[in-house]
């Protein structure tokens, strides 16, 4: 039998978003300094609870993506990263926060959203450092996104969403730099990004960046997953993609 003197805790939900893009060729992430309590003049993560008990959860990552950062998700890549729940983990109550990954490239100066007090790009190493601290638990978050990326860096197309829709092998080079925090070899590295089928295709096009002979212009491909894999150096400051 049932236990009728049973009911459902009172759980509030919220989403959090961790936005990356680069910037001087390293990777930051989208902070906000906290405009109200708890944990008020602090930075933390964009995000909110959802507006009504009718807004889905993926429709609020959408609004706050516009409210907090004035972006619009369908010009960028965006992903779910995973559920945040644990108990004690926000003063105000039993809180479950769905986090999202969202990456785009060349993204502007931030405007402070609806309960910030300002919002300010900071390097990932800041906080993945700890010299930055964070409120509630958004120092693991922003680290789970980190790692998101540069994990689906070996296997995936991502490394396009970190660029403009036309890009020099050298500028995609800079994103994989700056996300697995390593030096690439410059030779090897094109090898290894000509030698995946699809992955990057001619955009017609130069582009000329020094006083050399002009870079040839790419576009993301058809690929999602890259096969062979870009593998990740085991330890930074390598001067090869894989080993």
């Amino acid at each position: 039998m049932p236990d009728a003197s049973w009911s459902p805790p009172e759980i509030l939900v919220a989403v959090d978003l961790v936005i990356l893009t680069l910037r001087s060729s390293k990777l930051h992430v989208l902070l906000v300094e906290r405009g109200v309590e708890p944990y008020e003049g602090d930075p933390a993560l964009p995000g909110g609870f959802l507006n009504n008990v009718e807004e889905g959860i993926l429709a609020a990552a959408h609004r706050e993506l516009r409210e907090e950062a004035d972006l619009d998700a369908s010009r960028l890549h965006l992903e779910q990263l995973g559920a945040y729940g644990e108990p004690g983990r926000d003063p105000r109550g039993r809180v479950v926060s769905v986090a999202y990954l969202a990456i785009a490239p060349g993204l502007p100066e931030p405007v402070a959203g609806t309960d910030a007090a300002g919002a300010f790009w900071t390097p990932v190493e800041e906080v993945l450092s700890g010299r930055l601290k964070l409120a509630f638990d958004h120092q693991q978050i922003v680290a789970d996104g980190v790692e998101r990326a540069r994990a689906k860096l070996e296997h995936s197309a991502l490394a396009a969403a970190f660029c403009a829709e036309t890009f020099t092998i050298a500028e995609l080079q800079k994103v994989y730099e700056a996300v697995w925090g390593v030096q690439l070899d410059p030779r090897n590295f094109y090898r290894k990004v000509q030698g995946v089928p699809g992955f990057i295709v001619p955009a017609g096009a130069e582009r000329r960046t020094t006083k050399g002979r002009p870079a040839r212009l790419f576009r993301a491909g058809p690929r999602t997953v890259l096969h062979p894999p870009l593998v990740r150096p085991d330890t930074p400051m390598t001067n090869e993609v894989d080993q």
